[in-house]
């Protein structure tokens, strides 16, 4: 069974059909003008990887949650990638949340993918929303499949009203870099988008410096709150803590059971390893051919930084799972990309 819904919504034209309030809502200019206040070092000082484990309240390890930023290219112009991914089991039921974000250096969102499941015996909930930039608007597109119950949304916003969008992804960038510079700044809001496509606000505030074992050892943290205020009684609230140089150390839902937390410290010293020697074939014709490869290879990964992210998700899933066949649960996998 399939439904679909169009909230497709165009300042100005009265002919724009049924859509979420948008007239009310917008982000405050200084939170427009903080987007782009970062220079490049800034930028490429949030580029690396960190992994963290999502414990119960009880100490249970249930997952993991990894976080990866790193440089791309989008719409002609370079840009960051952010892939943020968590897997785990929820009273034996697997769930897991991807986000895949293009971030222009004026943390613009260019383009994300936004994938969480969660497979209960007898009740599986699949959620996918995609967000792209293209002739001027955000286009927006999410299917909810409930068992077999699909359910399509979609909804087009001038980028114009989008001024100062935070996604889900964009956020975690966001928050690295109010770490480095360690102040979040007064009389800052954001706009987000609801599970609804409506337009509203989010915010963040600055929790202080504190003492915070880490790793065995004990490290000054920074903390960051992120609310999403959608109108209930209370906003959604995440508390997140960062070592000095941008790590998060630990994520925390207000209300929520689990608890992400940085178990390793990664080391100072830790460098690139030795590469061990390997026979060199004589043959000049195919030494010059094997350059040539790595280079094309090389140039390909680069211009397509989502392979690895798809890969690294793939391979998280399928050991969460351990499928005995693998070949049957990659073309099941796969056919849903």
């Amino acid at each position: 069974m399939e439904a679909e819904e169009d909230k497709t919504v165009c300042l100005g034209d009265s002919d724009a059909t049924d859509g979420p309030e948008h007239g009310q809502l917008a982000a405050s200019d200084d939170a427009v003008a903080f987007m782009s206040s970062f220079d490049p070092e800034e930028l490429q000082r949030c580029v690396f990887t960190e992994s963290l484990v999502v414990f119960s309240e009880s100490g249970r390890e249930l997952g993991t949650f990894n976080v990866t930023v790193q440089h791309a290219r989008k719409l002609q112009q370079p840009c960051l990638l952010l892939h943020a991914q968590s897997h785990g089991t929820i009273d034996g039921a697997p769930c897991g949340t991807t986000v895949t974000t293009y971030i222009s250096c004026e943390l613009e969102v260019l383009e994300e993918n936004y994938h969480e499941y969660i497979k209960l015996e007898g009740h599986s909930v699949d959620n996918r929303c995609h967000l792209v930039q293209q002739d001027g608007k955000m286009s927006i597109n999410k299917v909810t499949t409930v068992e077999e119950e699909v359910k399509k949304e979609s909804a087009s916003y001038p980028i114009s009203s989008l001024n100062g969008l935070i996604t889900e992804g964009s956020s975690q960038l966001l928050m690295r870099l109010i770490t480095l510079r360690r102040r979040v700044p007064e009389n800052m809001a954001f706009v987000t988008l609801d599970k609804q496509l409506n337009i509203i606000h989010t915010t963040f505030s600055d929790l202080g410096v504190k003492q915070m074992e880490v790793g065995g050892e004990v490290n000054e943290v920074f903390g960051v709150q992120r609310m999403v205020h959608s109108g209930k009684s209370s906003p959604d609230t995440w508390e997140n803590y960062f070592l000095t140089n941008g790590h998060l150390v630990i994520r925390h839902q207000v209300g929520s059971p689990f608890t992400m937390r940085l178990l390793q410290l990664q080391s100072r010293t830790e460098g690139p390893g030795k590469v061990s020697l390997v026979q060199v074939e004589n043959t000049a014709d195919f030494l010059e051919r094997r350059k040539e490869l790595k280079e094309e290879y090389a140039l390909y990964l680069r211009q397509h930084p989502e392979i690895r992210a798809l890969i690294s998700d793939f391979m998280q899933l399928l050991l969460l799972r351990k499928p005995e066949n693998v070949y049957q649960f990659a073309k099941e996998y796969f056919s849903l990309k």
